[in-house]
This record gives structure tokens, sequence and C-alpha cells, in this order.
């Protein structure tokens, strides 16, 4: 094996060993292999450009090629033209993976499952650093710098794992680029020849490893095992970082201020509640007749850290048809089924489904998974509610009182995961809800009497312009200015309800928004909303209300309440501003008396995208055909450059003969310059010197022979350019078993050739292009029809096109380099004039 060879095999084995650190952070590992077998044709595409050889800009973009290439064909091969050559789609889809890819990477705990989106951007990012590697360490032959695209394969992984092995994954990169470095050594060693030598050592004689090779394992050793042992050092940490924590909030807030961090799916609660203009966001309609219990749930929010709550890292599912039976909801619970269509509005784009909740089933069409515990609905591959209108059953649940307050205790797994408080919760948090609950004797009594402690009882004032922050006494602040907005009170509920044992999280959503005369029901920015939901065995997560003003309290947590029937309820909250339309919604056609679901169907299709939208534009059209038309002719370049070049060639030698034998060189007889109508014009013309003339006929001839060489490179035979002229003749008469008079033409080319290169005054002699027909179609009778397709489809010698732009590319590349000298050079006169002064 050469040393370039051993050196791309070497560099694609760091990069696979770098790549192993990942093993951890993803599963199932079946990814590594698929990583290893594009890495090997990417570095095989490398050797064999390198061996051709092309400049090393080219080496570097066939590469990139060709991986975008298996990129395409592992990935959004549906999205491609032929399945293989990437167009505008299937780049787009590229990317709603990568964003499904990074939803994923936030969303999953380690390790996460193998997503598309996340072995997309797995496999892709080993194939970059093994390009980078690749080129650094072989192109360019620097294998030191390639440490560092290995550095950053391993710092990533090692970054998010947290596991007990990462030093083994450690020694296995270090190890990949230790051997690296000793490949790129021995190879640049072995073209000094040999240089260093090594003593035999043992009484067999045996040769031991050269001084260097010696050097460099102690010396590789040495640096491992200093890497390995400092880390170990009590030494001063280093914080923050590219590696740190991005933070304790998620939400928009910069985590200065002393309220609670919000995390909001609808990017920033806060700002929606303080929009200038509210906004319709989405239009439902439902077979409910009391909107006032129409909350819009959208994701929960059960992971509380003592600073902010955001959602669980869980695996999501398929949508299945239908839901199952929500956790905890027993048959003797009265329910009602509620069918609502929603439209969202265009402008109205997020992950989250905007449900209520439970749902039972839904309909609606893209890329959308399911989350079982929080039974929501998350967008796959960057699918987003931009302009979907969607269909959801789901249950009207109306527990009384009695059921609640009798409630059995919760399952250990459903209170050890929701009653959990972190130590860094301010005492007076707990203090403080023991006092609030002191005379209740049930779960369900205190539940109550924080919500009443909140709403009514405990002075607090609803204020929106409350600054969004984070810390520890976040919630202690909140409870000591008793201001804020929906988040504060749903968050400090919440928390309280798990100090006292009772299961909770935070339902981040939107609250019932306002009716309109045509039946509908328009839910606005401002209407954005979140609420403490808490379990109780039996019923299940349990809707309540603590934020004054906002909302609609529950008819379970009314006095004497008893779920038989509806007591009038006060109108669901509005926006400012947001009086009850008297006007049709802009969103639906349905007239006002038909309020039923089923007769505004046509107000609310259930997909908006497959109306007619006046058709595809014809730029679309005509950027399409040019992308079509350049895939078809993209494989038939070569072709079309062999026939462009045989044409030229022949015709070149067809056109410096026309002079009649026994003419000087430039000169005619009688003005005939022999043309045909429609010729360019000979090669030679009237006017020309003999001398030019002469140097025409040499470079006919050569193309003519060129030509001869490469229509039997086309048919299996490699030209030898180390061979005269006559014995290559004699090699191609050979090897293609050509009859005396075909070859009689070979030897008649290759005589021509001597007579220019040799003779006194060259000259080109007649019939050369017919020689070189009557040679090819020798050729062709002689082979298979698989080498006369490939001949002429994949012919062998259009590899002459690459090695032209690679010649061209360094004469531009010396011709800039001289030019730029020119600048810089000082003239000499105005050197001798400051020598002289």
């Amino acid at each position: 094996m050469s040393g370039r060879a051993r050196l791309t095999l070497c560099s694609a084995a760091a990069t696979l060993m770098a790549s192993c650190a990942l093993l951890p952070l993803v599963t199932p590992a079946t990814w590594l292999l698929q990583a290893a077998f594009l890495l090997a044709i990417q570095s095989g595409v490398g050797a064999a450009t390198r061996r051709v050889p092309l400049a090393r800009p080219l080496t570097v973009a066939a590469q990139t090629l060709v991986t975008l290439v298996l990129l395409t064909l592992l990935f959004a091969r549906e999205h491609a033209l032929a399945g293989l050559i990437p167009g505008p789609e299937a780049f787009r889809h590229f990317g709603d993976l990568l964003q499904a890819g990074t939803d994923d990477v936030g969303r999953y705990a380690i390790p996460a499952p193998l997503s598309d989106g996340i072995r997309l951007m797995v496999i892709g990012g080993v194939l970059v650093i093994g390009l980078a590697v690749d080129t650094l360490a072989v192109t360019y032959r620097n294998a030191a710098p390639a440490g560092l695209p290995l550095l950053a394969l391993y710092s990533v992984a090692a970054g998010l794992s947290d596991g007990a092995t990462d030093w083994l994954w450690f020694l296995v990169a270090a190890a990949g680029y230790l051997m690296l470095l000793l490949a790129e050594g021995r190879e640049r060693l072995s073209q000094w020849g040999r240089v260093f030598g090594g003593a035999p050592r043992g009484a067999g004689g045996q040769p031991g490893p050269v001084a260097p090779v010696r050097t460099g394992r102690r010396i590789g050793m040495a640096a491992l095992g200093v890497a390995l042992v400092v880390p170990l050092l009590p030494l001063p940490a280093i914080q923050g970082g590219l590696l740190d924590g991005a933070g304790t909030g998620v939400g928009a807030g910069n985590g200065s201020g002393g309220t609670i961090s919000a995390v909001n799916p609808l990017v920033s609660l806060r700002d929606s509640l303080n929009v200038d203009e509210d906004r319709t966001v989405l239009t439902l309609r439902t077979t409910t007749s009391n909107i006032s219990d129409m909350y819009l749930r959208i994701v929960s929010l059960d992971d509380f850290d003592g600073t902010t709550w955001k959602p669980a890292k869980r695996h999501i599912i398929a949508v299945p048809d239908e839901f199952p039976t929500p956790t905890g909801l027993d048959q003797d619970v009265k329910r009602t089924e509620v069918t609502t269509r929603i439209a969202a509005d265009a402008g109205y784009g997020q992950d989250w489904l905007p449900m209520p909740y439970p749902p039972s089933s839904v309909q609606i069409k893209g890329n959308w998974r399911y989350e079982p515990v929080g039974m929501t609905l998350v967008g796959d591959h960057g699918q987003k509610t931009s302009g979907k209108t969607y269909q959801v059953t789901s249950l009207d649940v109306q527990p009384t009182a009695e059921q609640l307050a009798s409630a059995p205790e919760a399952p250990g797994s459903v209170k050890s995961t929701y009653t959990k408080v972190p130590d860094s919760l301010p005492a007076v948090v707990a203090q403080q809800a023991r006092e609030i609950t002191k005379g209740a004797t049930s779960d369900y009594e205190k539940a109550v009497e924080l919500q009443d402690y909140f709403a009514v009882t405990g002075g607090f004032e609803y204020d929106t312009e409350v600054e969004v922050g984070s810390g520890p006494n976040a919630i202690a602040r909140f409870l000591k200015d008793k201001q804020g907005f929906c988040v504060h009170f749903s968050f400090a509920m919440a928390a309280m309800a798990r100090t006292l044992g009772i299961p909770a999280r935070v339902a981040v959503g939107f609250a019932p928004g306002s009716p309109q005369a045509d039946g509908s029901v328009a839910v606005g920015l401002k209407d954005a909303h979140a609420w403490p939901e808490l379990y109780f065995e039996g019923v299940g997560w349990t809707r309540f209300e603590p934020t004054p003003t906002r909302g609609t309290t529950p008819t379970y947590t009314l006095p004497d309440s008893s779920g038989e029937t509806l007591p009038d309820l006060p109108q669901a909250s509005r926006s400012a501003d947001a009086a009850p339309s008297t006007e049709p919604s802009a969103s639906t056609s349905c007239s006002a008396q038909d309020k039923k679901l089923e007769g505004c169907a046509a107000a609310l299709p259930l997909d908006p995208t497959e109306q007619d939208g006046g058709g595809t534009p014809w730029y679309a059209i005509a950027g399409w055909t040019l992308l079509g038309a350049a895939a078809l002719a993209l494989p038939l370049l070569p072709m079309l450059w062999r026939l462009r070049r045989r044409s030229v060639r022949l015709a070149s030698a067809q056109h410096s003969a026309s002079s009649p034998a026994g003419a000087p060189p430039g000169r005619r007889k009688d003005g005939d310059d022999g043309r045909q109508p429609g010729d360019p014009g000979p090669a030679v013309l009237l006017d020309v010197p003999p001398q030019e003339a002469g140097e025409a006929a040499v470079g006919h001839v050569l193309a003519v022979w060129r030509e001869l060489t490469d229509t039997a490179w086309d048919y299996g035979i490699e030209p030898d350019d180390a061979l005269t002229p006559r014995r290559a003749a004699a090699r191609i008469v050979r090897i293609g078993e050509l009859d005396e008079t075909v070859g009689r033409s070979v030897h008649r080319v290759a005589g021509a050739v001597e007579q220019v290169l040799f003779a006194p005054q060259p000259r080109a002699e007649a019939g050369l292009a017919d020689d070189v027909r009557t040679v090819r179609g020798a050729l062709r009778e002689r082979v298979g029809w698989t080498t006369r397709v490939r001949a002429v489809v994949a012919p062998r010698s259009a590899i002459r096109a690459v090695w032209d732009l690679n010649d061209r590319w360094t004469a531009l590349k010396v011709s800039w380099a001289a030019r730029l000298a020119t600048l810089v050079r000082r003239p000499s006169g105005q050197q001798g004039q400051q020598q002289s002064g």
C-alpha cells in the first residue's frame, strides 16, 4: 500500500474513531455503520481524484459533490430528481430535517432516539468532519491541523454526554489522531528514501522501529498521559463557554428580573398579552353550548427546577387514530364528547397544536407526532400550525366537588414525579402554602383554598407589565409583591401544591376566546394563557384558575356544585377592546343561524391548501424545466464533450490537407482552396508564411494522432505516452487485433506524426481523418455491446477534459502570480535613485 493510500485510510479511521464519542448520545448505534460506509465512499472519491490527478480545489469539490449526493440518496430520495440529484425540494427537506433534529435534541433525554433529524445531524456531521480531516491531512498534506475538526467532534459529544465512560472515547479519539500523525510522518520520510535505520535488537536480529517512530511513540504516549491526568488535578475550573448551559430559563426573558421565567411555546406569552392591537390567530367552531370552558391547551410544563417550569423530555410516537383514556379518569365521572374544528391563521406558526383537553382523536394533515403523557401533538420535520385547519374530538369532563374531595391518594409513580420540589425553592413558599390551607381536610379543599387565595382573597393584582425573569427567589418575591400575570399565578400555585403533596403541573395555551355573530369563536393573541393542572385519582388532571380577571372559574370549585347542571357562568375573558362582533368572522362564510358544525364544514375545510390557488407560476415552471434539462444533460456531458473534440480534430486534419500535393506550404494552385460550401475555411491560408504553415501542420497532425490514441483508449487500449509513435501504433494493432489493411491506416498516421516532428519542412498528408475513422470502425466491431455503449456514453478519454481544466487552473495561478510579482517589484531606476540619494 502506498503512503498516500495509507494516509487516506488513517484519515477515515481517525474520523470514525472520534465519532465513537457520539455513541452514548443516540440509540440505536446503527448510524455508525451508515456513517462508516458513506465515509469510505467519500475517502475513495478523494483517493481516486488525487490519483488522476486533479487540482486540490477540484478534489475537495468532487468529494463535496459526492457527499451531497450520498446524503440526498439516504435522506431526501423522494424529493430529488431521479432520486439522486438534489434540487430545491431536497434542500428544503434537508432544512426541515435539521430543524426537526434540533427540536428533538432539545426534547429528548440522553440517549435520544434515532429520529430522521438526529440521524441527519449525526451522519452529516461525521461526513463534514471527515471531509475536513481528509482535505487537511491528505489533500494538502498537513495532518497536524486535522486534529482541530477531530477535537471539535469529540468536544461536542463530551459536552453533551454525562456518562462515566467519556475517558474511553477520549482514548479512542486520541489513538486515531496519533495514528494519523504517524502515517503522515512515514509518508513524508518515504519521500526521502531510507534515511534512518534502526539497530537490530534481540537475539533474533529482528529490526526495531526506526528512531523517528520510537520518538513519536514516546511523545504521543506522554501527551496522552498528560491529557488524561490534568483533568483530575484540582485546578481552577473554567465557567461558562460554548458547552456550558444556556441559562436557566427557556422563555423570552433575559433572566435578569426577580419574577418567574416563562417557558412559553407561543415564543413570548407576555409579549402576546401586551400587543398594541389584538390579532385573531385561531378561529373555531364547536358542538359545546358552553364556550366558557373551551380552553385550548398547547403543552404541559411538568419539569420544575425551582426557577422555571418546562416540558419534560419524553419520547413521541405516531399519531394514533384514537387516543387512550386520560390517565386517572374513571367511568363514573360525567363526561360529554365535544367536536371542535379549528382554523389557524397563516401568520400563526408554532410547533405545538392547540387542542381542547383531553383530546380523543385529531384529524389533521401534515407531519405531526403524539406525546402520550401530556396528550399533545408536536410538529415533525419542521411542521408548523400556520394555515392549518383540523378537527379535534375531546371530552368535556364534569366532576363533582364530592368526587374530587373523596379522591384516593395518587399512584406512587404519579406522586413521585409531579410532587418533586428542588431544594433551592425558598422555604417561605411551603410555609405560606401550609398557612393558606391550614383548615383544609383534603387535597381538593387545599387546591380550592390556593385558587381562592390568588384569585379572590389574597389581594393580588393582574399586571402584564411585570418583567419576566428568573431566580430561586422568584416565587417568594411574587408572593410578597402580589403583582403579575397568568404565568406567575399558575407557577406559584403549582409549586405550592407540590409542597403540599398534590401532584401538579402547568398548562400553556389559550383561554376561551370571543364569540362571533356567526357562531364561531375568535381566539386572539391576548387570549394567550397559562393555568395549573392538579391530579386527582379517578378524575385525572384537573384545571384550576388562580389568575384574577382571566379565564373562568371551574364549576367543580364553586360552592355546592353538584355537577348535574351547569350554572350561569360569567362570560369568557376577552381581550381588551374585544367585544362580540356584529359582523361575520373574516375567516368564515357560515350563516349566523347555522351554528352546528356540520353546517359550517365549508367554512373551515380540513386542508385549505388543497384549494385552487391559481396554478403554478410561470417562473416556477421555467425554473423546474431548466433544472430538469440540466439534470438530464449532466450525465451526457462526457459524451457531448467527446463528440465535439472528435469533430474538431478530424475537421482540422481535413482542412490542413486541402493544399494540393507538391504545392509549397502556405500556397495553393490556381487559387483553389479546396473548401466546400459552409466550411469554416482552411487552416493554412493563402497569405500565411511557410514557417507558420508548417507549425499549423504539426498541430493538425498531432491532433489526429491524439484522436487515434483516444479512440483506442475508449475501446479498452490505454495510451502509453512513453512509446514512440511507431511503437505505439504497433501496440494498438497488436492489442486491437487489427487486420493488415487497418494496421496500415494506423501506421500511416504514426508516420505522419514522425514526418511533422522530424522533417525539415513539416507537411500534413491527406486522408488522415479517414484513416482514423477506419480504425474506429474496426475497433468497434471487435468489442461487445457494453464496451460500445460505454465508448459512446462514458468514454474513458473524456477525463482529458478534467485534465485540461486542471492545466488551465495551474496556468492561471502562475499567470496571476507573475502579474502580482510584477506589480510589487520595485523598478531598478527607482532603486538606483534611492541609493544615490
